[in-house]
């Protein structure tokens, strides 16, 4: 029996996800490292310098600028707050 098809699409989500310079997205900024407002997505940290200080715990829109694979970091462009968590 030839599981290929059966697999065909099937991926494997990881703790660290990477990111491209460019890609937008949505985000819960969820604390700061060094005033710096950070997102964690997975084990990834995406830093966001620009952001306003009292946007922890909301949701952004970012652009990544930059990101590191080697130790899952980069940073965004905050770009703007699209709402408010529900935690």
């Amino acid at each position: 029996m030839n599981l290929d098809a059966f697999f065909a699409g099937v991926g494997f989500r990881t703790a660290t996800p990477s990111f491209d310079a460019g890609d937008e997205f949505v985000v819960v900024v969820t604390g700061t490292e060094c005033d710096t407002p950070i997102a964690r997505i997975g084990d990834s940290v995406l830093r966001i310098p620009d952001a306003p200080r009292d946007s922890v715990q909301t949701k952004a829109l970012v652009r990544v600028e930059s990101f590191d694979d080697a130790d899952h970091t980069g940073t965004a462009a905050y770009l703007e707050t699209v709402g408010e968590t529900a935690y």
